[in-house]
């Protein structure tokens, strides 16, 4: 397999970027945002699928 310099797939962009966000806020962080659970984007999410649904019927 050849690697070209400078590209990377997806799939290793997020790793890489999982990792950096890991080592600089550490576990702290992800028990932070775990507690948040969607609740600051949820509320956007169920009104977007809401709407889908009643476009759906229409």
């Amino acid at each position: 397999m050849v690697e070209e310099k400078g590209k990377m797939t997806v799939e290793e962009a997020g790793k890489k970027g999982g990792q950096r966000t890991s080592e600089t806020h550490g576990r702290d962080f992800y028990s932070e945002i775990g507690k948040m659970g969607g609740s600051k984007g949820g509320q956007r999410v169920k009104r977007l699928i809401e709407e889908g649904k009643e476009r759906e019927q229409r």
